[in-house]
């Protein structure tokens, strides 16, 4: 058992790391300030030459938060100042939380109570002037598509459903775009159900809507079981305080799909996720040192997601569930283990990257968390221009080999060497 600063036990749940909710505050409270700074240097980069700044936030919002418990935190990225362009700096607002009550509750009840839960987290954005708020996917039920169960298939809603008025009234209150990732129902379209991200405008409409476009068939994540792949491309809604774009999820494997937003234009792209990490996994070998008490699934997520702000020169704020959430009925995973009854802990540590390599610490990796983040949208045409990576890119090459690898009479180009395979004499 630790001792916390104030001198009291500081308790280690089996869900922390060391008796701490994330690697930042742990390496805060365990290096000398001159080591953390180096530390903090060398795991979150620097943006313009310096370390990504906090911001002060309004008391509203900070009493809302130690009232109800939420982790909040807020940080800023800057830009170069330009001689024809002013500043375009949005600020964004990721919600992450653990659903509100068991599973076994009433479906209506289960999603009412996350609304009550979100109403504080929402109001906190509101108050902070958050232009763009997202929360992570499928926010307003558990996340039950390991359980094969159909039933789960009731939370699903329409496009126009109860979720999306609940937000509408948020963002008309707070002129703010608010990203809605949801379980839909297509009701023109016989009712299929879609893994969806709504997007309300800050006058309360609906801009548009995106479907996840690569569905896992991973150990637990057996979603096909619901819903298939998205249909609706790589869309970018622009709005009144940039140009978005959603990559849901489990899309963040796939280079493709960040590269696809990038190529239409977006500033920003969202990932809201649910996402967990079984502690007997091995780490990610290359994310070693920056993730020591990380498992390999929040390694992946982490390493992805900046991966994709680099190569990409937009920014990506990235949001995950909180919590472990267990299921009446214990499910397997095709892996020849013991059924269990939840899928293991969602854990959280939500954080934004920028194109330039920078990144904020996350937040909590066991409790509810808004983390609102400043940012400047011409660090994204500057980044271009200093690295030259569209420049560089050599599209058409690909494209070659992209369109003759889908065709069913495609031959790899592979050179043998002639000797390889000659018999000796």
């Amino acid at each position: 058992m630790e001792k916390a600063q104030n001198g009291d036990a500081k308790e280690e749940s089996k869900d922390s790391i060391g008796g701490y909710d994330s690697l930042h505050r742990l390496l805060k409270d365990n290096l000398n300030p001159h080591h953390f700074q180096e530390v903090s240097r060398l795991l979150t980069g620097l943006n313009c030459g310096k370390a990504v700044q906090t911001i002060a936030l309004p008391e509203s919002a900070t009493a809302l938060s130690v009232e109800h418990g939420f982790d909040l935190q807020a940080f800023s990225f800057s830009a170069d100042k330009e001689i024809l362009r002013e500043p375009r700096v949005v600020r964004v607002g990721l919600i992450q939380n653990s659903i509100a009550l068991p599973t076994t509750a009433h479906f209506a009840d289960q999603k009412k109570a996350i609304f009550e839960k979100l109403k504080p987290i929402i109001e906190a954005a509101g108050s902070s002037g958050v232009n763009i708020l997202c929360l992570q996917e499928a926010w307003m039920m558990p996340f039950a598509f390991c359980t094969r169960e159909k039933r789960w298939c009731e939370f699903a809603e329409p496009v126009d459903g109860e979720s999306t008025k609940f937000l509408q009234s948020f963002a008309l209150k707070y002129n703010m775009v608010i990203i809605s990732s949801i379980l839909e129902r297509d009701i023109k379209h016989g009712e299929v159900i879609w893994n969806t991200s709504v997007v309300i405008g800050n006058h309360g409409n609906i801009i548009g809507k995106h479907r996840k476009n690569h569905i896992p068939r991973v150990g637990d994540f057996n979603e096909s079981t619901y819903y298939m792949e998205g249909n609706t491309g790589h869309p970018v809604f622009e709005t009144a305080f940039g140009k978005i774009a959603i990559n849901i999820c489990y899309g963040r494997h796939h280079p493709l799909n960040w590269l696809a937003f990038g190529l239409n234009g977006a500033d920003i792209v969202f990932n809201p996720s649910a996402t967990v990490g079984e502690l007997s996994e091995p780490m990610w070998p290359i994310e070693v040192s920056r993730f020591h008490n990380s498992t390999w699934f929040e390694s992946v997520f982490v390493c992805q997601a900046r991966n994709a702000a680099i190569a990409n020169s937009y920014f990506v704020a990235s949001i995950n569930r909180v919590g472990t959430e267990t299921f009446p009925n214990p499910f397997t995973s095709g892996d020849g283990k013991p059924a269990h009854a939840d899928f293991g802990h969602f854990y959280g540590s939500s954080y934004v990257s920028a194109p330039d390599a920078s990144c904020t610490p996350s937040l909590s990796r066991t409790r509810d968390g808004l983390l609102i983040t400043d940012m400047d949208l011409n660090l994204c045409r500057q980044v271009k221009d200093r690295w030259g990576f569209r420049m560089t890119s050599r599209y058409e090459l690909y494209a070659d080999t992209l369109a003759r690898y889908v065709k069913p009479e495609f031959e790899p180009q592979v050179i043998s060497d002639p000797l390889l395979h000659r018999k000796s004499s």
